[in-house]
């Protein structure tokens, strides 16, 4: 009598958990709801007390939620609002006095960073 051959319990797993329009219908849609449904009072929050504008914490969320998911490289990712910012940016847009001046300021960080990564400046190492 032939041996009967079994898929292993990797492989069965790892074929349940591909990408397909059912796996997210099941899985990854209820649990994206859910992550929107948490973040986003946070996120409106955060910006309320950061005294920036709602619409702001808005932005925020979804840029952040989007870029995260599409730059990690990984199938699991952790993102979202930091309250722990909440009093750095308050204190930044209390000195600059606006908040466009704010985020001037940080574009202007952002592309010191990316400029300083291309010419591969490295004082630590």
């Amino acid at each position: 009598m032939p041996a009967k051959t079994t898929k292993s319990a990797s492989t069965s797993n790892s074929a349940a958990l591909a990408p397909s329009w059912e796996n997210f219908k099941k899985f990854d849609g209820p649990a994206g709801l859910v992550v929107f449904l948490v973040a986003m009072p946070l996120c409106l929050g955060i910006a309320l007390a950061s005294g920036a504008p709602l619409f702001a914490g808005i932005i925020a969320g979804i840029v952040g939620g989007i870029v995260v998911g599409a730059l990690s490289g990984s199938a699991i990712s952790v993102s979202g609002p930091a309250a722990g910012l909440t009093i750095i940016v308050l204190t930044a847009i209390q000195t600059i006095g606006s908040f466009k001046g704010f985020l001037l300021a940080v574009v202007l960080a952002g592309a010191m960073q990316l400029v300083l990564g291309m010419v591969e400046v490295d004082p630590i190492g």
